[in-house]
């Protein structure tokens, strides 16, 4: 079942992503549906647009119905989510122990020393 709804779903999405493009645009040349005697003989150019506007809301309506009924599947299949299979580090109630320099550490920050300042950093008045 799943199978089925997805073929369709992609089905549709590629038949809206078609429509939308044959569309005429509003802001110059981008749709390929141009203006009056481009529809053909079966249209009229406002015949045209009112029915690519109403095929639009169609497969608009059967994309967003498939896109929630392979939710719904999704979700009931039982493997819930993704995080929830992630298992929690063990807490064995001690605290990290920080490597021994030249332990093959590789990090320079544990092989520093922190430097003791030789004066005050902030003046002092007498």
């Amino acid at each position: 079942m799943e199978t089925v709804i997805l073929v369709i779903h992609l089905i549709v999405a590629l038949a809206l992503i078609g429509v939308v493009m044959l569309q005429r645009s509003e802001g110059g040349a981008l749709g390929i549906g141009g203006g009056g005697g481009s529809a053909g003989n079966l249209f009229t150019a406002r015949g045209a647009g009112n029915a690519l506007t109403r095929t639009t809301a169609w497969l608009a309506v059967a994309f967003f119905c498939t896109s929630i009924a392979l939710t719904v599947i999704a979700t009931h299949r039982g493997s819930g989510s993704v995080i929830d299979t992630v298992a929690p580090p063990a807490a064995t109630g001690t605290q990290p122990v920080a490597p021994a320099q030249g332990a093959g550490d590789s990090s320079l920050l544990p092989k520093l020393a922190p430097a003791e300042p030789a004066q005050p950093q902030v003046p002092v008045n007498p």
